[in-house]
């Protein structure tokens, strides 16, 4: 007799309920559109929650649907402002990146914002701001501060776009790449 379990065809209708579930509640708590100026908010995603059939660049803008790869490409995680999505690449060691990508997840231009800062507010010390420059290639924005060891660590993301001001409050969820 085999150790595998022996499963019945309909054994993955509670993980597909579970999903459309949490699909509905996306839905209804905003999804891509939502603005997060000056409030703490959730990832979009990061990569460990979507199917992998999703994950390719190319699959949102082949349907022509906006907002439809809301995967991870630098190991970050993936937020909105307006109809432009942002990656926070936040490193242990503090080395910390930023990328721009349209709405359908197309890289952007690193220069598409300005005054990019990360205020990483560690528990029972000072903040530490940190003044992002833009990388050799162009295609993202690089900061770099102290390392981080407390998983209770938040990080204020702060950037200029089309002349606008926005910042986040995120918590400090480790890059996977």
């Amino acid at each position: 007799m085999s150790s595998r379990a022996h499963r019945s065809p309909d054994t993955h209708m509670p993980s597909f309920r579970c999903s459309l579930l949490l699909a509905c509640v996306a839905l209804a708590s905003g999804g891509c559109g939502q603005r997060a100026t000056g409030a703490a908010a959730a990832p979009v995603t990061t990569s460990q929650t979507a199917p992998a059939a999703a994950s390719a660049p190319d699959a949102a803008a082949a349907s022509g649907m906006a907002h439809g790869d809301h995967n991870a490409h630098h190991g970050g995680v993936v937020y909105m402002y307006d109809d432009m999505h942002y990656e926070v690449v936040l490193a242990a060691d503090g080395r910390h990146r930023l990328y721009f990508s349209d709405a359908v997840r197309e890289d952007l231009p690193a220069s598409v914002a300005a005054s990019v800062t990360l205020t990483v507010e560690r528990p029972k010390t000072d903040a530490e701001a940190l003044k992002g420059v833009i990388d050799e290639n162009g295609e993202s924005w690089v900061l770099t501060g102290r390392p981080i060891a407390d998983s209770a660590t938040s990080v204020r993301v702060a950037f200029v776009v089309k002349g606008s001001e926005y910042w986040i409050d995120v918590p400090f969820i480790q890059a996977t790449q």
